[in-house]
């Protein structure tokens, strides 16, 4: 049991019972007083019990508490902020961003034996030194504010207790400035790289078959290619453009691998026509051929804030494709395939992975079976009565030579089968990694590459061989078609013109830090990892 009484030395009761002199303790019922209460060795009282006259004990705050032995400091005549006062425990104070040197404690008065105050004792304002002693916390609560916690800084006196704390179970020490490990990072998903792999050498065949188009075979193949590739690939951009605006490398790369790599490839390929023999035409804000994807791709990612914003963007993305065909609309800055493909792209941005979940039960797969079959069919069908102009999705209604309501129910049916094909491709296309899956991580240089092969064999006639407008030729050019994607998505081709088609534009932007302190608005404040007191 612990003895509750007061540490300071209580003079003997003298037996003449004289005025003034204070009892050490209750009587024992015959009219004595118990003799003091035994002190250690080093702090025995000496001859002169009391201190001299010309020194009297610091009065206590009217608590209502009893002094403790802690008082038994002297209080100077000004207490200087930060010490150690005769009632109380310092408040915490933060650690100083600049360690210092541990400095020694004041001298001990001797007739402090080192008791801890009052529990209800005030605590003075201003900061403690950074050797003042701190208390051990019970054992019956956690760690608070005022006591030792692992999280301190590297600066705070208490980084020593906090370190030992911290020790691992085989007794090594732990550095204090050892940064924490990289969170593992998480496999890429083969899915989405099979699909693209696969849309790509579907663009690859679509381009190769130009030459062949007087056949029916290849108007076939090239009809029911152009329904949905394109659609569906810029679906697949809008599930990717997701979370677009909450990273600064994925805009960043608006630059870097869009509108850079879109003004390489306009001039390029106005090198390579003029020196293939034609007029020298060059036009940076009306696309050349597949160069427009590139400049739609910037619009819809500059217009992702506002669709994810509206209560039904799918309604308000469908009756803007269907309302586009109403005008003439300029094929400048690829605004034309902008607004028709717009449904493709809003509807990526409302897909979740849940719902390409739904495509993995096997009859959902043997019913996209039928349907790409089914559209193959259609496609063979339709190929030698109807114009391709439809399957573009740019032209207006005049330009097709169809009235308002034929327009708008041939606009309603391409978009009906192109997202009938789109799921069905999805859901035929294997999950799991395989040998082209690493191929699609690089569709964007096979897109802006193939362009050049399939210009010089048009204008070389590589593909005039007679028996190639046929069926056996469109099998011919469709495998030329993927082995030529195959090729172009090496990562020997991306290391050979990475410079040119993904350059590292760093030093265009400015640093996120350098973005708060100039762009007019104040830093974020910086947190402290120290405690704050309670």
């Amino acid at each position: 049991m612990s003895d509750t009484r007061s540490s300071f030395p209580v003079p003997a009761s003298r037996d003449d019972g004289a005025q003034g002199a204070a009892p050490a303790g209750p009587a024992d019922g015959r009219g004595r007083t118990p003799a003091p209460w035994p002190m250690p060795g080093h702090a025995q009282p000496s001859a002169a019990p009391f201190p001299p006259s010309d020194a009297s004990w610091p009065d206590p705050p009217d608590s209502g508490q009893p002094a403790s032995g802690w008082g038994s400091r002297r209080r100077p005549a000004e207490e200087e902020p930060g010490e150690v006062t005769a009632w109380g425990y310092p408040p915490y104070r933060e650690a100083r961003p600049e360690p210092r040197e541990p400095q020694p404690p004041a001298p001990r008065d001797p007739l402090d034996t080192g008791t801890p105050p009052a529990p209800s004792a005030p605590r003075p304002a201003g900061p403690a030194p950074a050797w003042a002693p701190q208390p051990s916390p019970p054992a019956d609560r956690p760690f608070s504010a005022w006591e030792t916690s692992p999280g301190r800084e590297a600066g705070s006196p208490f980084a020593g207790a906090a370190a030992v704390a911290e020790r691992p179970p085989g007794g090594e020490d732990l550095p204090a400035d050892e940064p924490a490990a990289p969170p593992a990072r998480k496999k890429r998903e083969p899915y989405l790289d099979n699909v693209k792999f696969v849309l790509i050498a579907m663009v690859v065949a679509g381009h190769s078959l130009v030459p062949t188009m007087d056949a029916h075979s290849a108007k076939s193949a090239y009809m029911f290619i152009y329904t949905f590739h394109m659609p569906a690939f810029v679906l697949i951009s809008g599930y990717l453009g997701r979370n677009f605006w909450n990273s600064n490398a994925k805009i960043n790369k608006l630059v870097d691998t869009m509108l850079v790599p879109y003004v390489v490839v306009e001039i390029g390929y106005a090198l390579l026509r003029y020196a293939l023999g034609q007029k020298w035409t060059l036009t940076i804000i009306d696309p050349a051929w597949l160069n427009w994807y590139l400049l739609a791709l910037v619009l819809w990612r500059i217009s992702t804030p506002i669709w994810t914003r509206m209560r039904q963007p799918l309604l308000v993305a469908v009756v803007i494709y269907l309302v586009a065909g109403f005008s003439e609309i300029s094929g400048d800055f690829s605004i034309d395939r902008f607004f028709g493909l717009l449904p493709f792209y809003v509807l990526g941005l409302m897909l979740k992975p849940e719902h390409f979940d739904l495509l993995k039960p096997l009859w959902v797969r043997i019913v996209s079976g039928v349907v790409v079959a089914g559209g193959a069919g259609v496609a063979i069908f339709l190929a030698p009565h109807v114009n391709l102009k439809p399957v573009y999705f740019r032209y207006s209604f005049k330009s097709m030579d169809m009235s308002w309501w034929v327009g708008l129910g041939v606009r309603g049916a391409m978009l009906v089968a192109a997202l009938a094909l789109s799921v069905a491709l999805l859901a035929l296309v294997p999950r799991r990694e395989t040998w082209f899956s690493d191929l699609g991580t690089r569709t964007l240089y096979a897109y802006l590459l193939h362009g050049v092969v399939v210009l010089i064999a048009k204008d070389q006639g590589w593909l005039d061989v007679s028996w190639l407008h046929g069926p056996l030729g469109v099998l011919a050019i469709m495998s030329s078609s993927v082995a030529l994607a195959i090729v172009l998505c090496l990562p020997e081709t991306r290391t050979a013109f990475k410079w040119l088609l993904e350059p590292r534009l760093v030093w265009l932007y400015r640093r996120p830090a350098e973005s708060r302190g100039t762009g007019g608005e104040p830093p974020a404040p910086r947190e402290s990892s120290a405690p704050v007191p309670r």
